[in-house]
């Protein structure tokens, strides 16, 4: 045995160990480890380690949600409150929250089916006031307004929503923007406060235009060797032969 293959099982055992605490920590309508939610739906996984998570019993989780490692979610403004017997914190069906995102529900907080946030997200129904000048802020009592993710929503990465603000179906935030207040439908915000850049209606489309085409799902039955046999096509600049859905061998030259 040489130098370097003491290191080496050192290192494979420890990338082994890990993956198994990532597996086993998981925490799943089957396996719901030291939490007590009100709900988690199936196919629902929270990946290992978990972020601070108190309040359980008053958060529900829908079906077919990726969580990623790290995720806070809370419920009251610290753990063993009596919070009653409506839920605070409500989670859709197929949502998708990125690692190390926060959801910080000290009034009610609604996210609808199908949103995805981005990594490091931040969701929070209170914020600290600072009224008195008198006193510092973080001793000064917050204030605190239920918030609503509507279905079908993007959070990009680091964008902060804040108390009150309620987001319509379908909204894309830009990543870093803070958002507060109402967002209609079908819009797009950006910035700090964040203002909507974008806005579609069923008359006139997305307004202003967008500026690149939408992008062609690949076709069903299209095989990887079909999409390596384009691509290498397109980097000798032939143009693409059409590719039907009931092709199995890439098209010939």
């Amino acid at each position: 045995m040489n130098r370097h293959t003491v290191p080496a099982l050192l290192s494979r055992a420890v990338h082994r160990t890990w993956r198994w605490a990532q597996r086993a920590g998981a925490v799943t309508r089957e396996r719901p480890g030291p939490y007590a939610f009100r709900r988690i739906g199936r196919g629902t996984r929270i990946a290992f380690p978990q972020g601070t998570i108190f309040g359980a019993p008053w958060i529900e989780l829908g079906d077919h949600c990726v969580i990623g490692a790290e995720v806070t979610l809370t419920a009251g403004m610290m753990p063993d409150l009596d919070l009653g017997p409506r839920t605070v914190l409500r989670l859709g069906d197929g949502i998708v929250l990125g690692r190390g995102s926060h959801v910080i529900a000290h009034d009610a907080v609604t996210i609808g089916d199908d949103v995805f946030f981005g990594p490091y997200c931040y969701v929070t129904s209170t914020n600290h006031s600072y009224d008195d000048p008198r006193e510092p802020v973080g001793k000064q009592w917050p204030r605190s307004a239920p918030v609503e993710i509507g279905a079908g929503s993007w959070l990009g990465h680091g964008a902060v929503v804040l108390p009150g603000a309620s987001l319509g179906r379908n909204v894309v935030v830009a990543a870093g923007s803070v958002v507060r207040g109402k967002v209609p439908d079908h819009a797009v915000v950006a910035g700090t406060p964040a203002k909507i850049v974008r806005r579609w209606d069923a008359e006139s489309g997305w307004q202003p235009p967008l500026r690149t085409p939408p992008p062609v799902p690949v076709p069903e039955g299209v095989t990887s060797q079909q999409l390596l046999a384009l691509a290498e096509l397109a980097e000798a600049g032939a143009p693409p032969p059409e590719v039907g859905a009931g092709e199995t061998q890439p098209p010939s030259g």
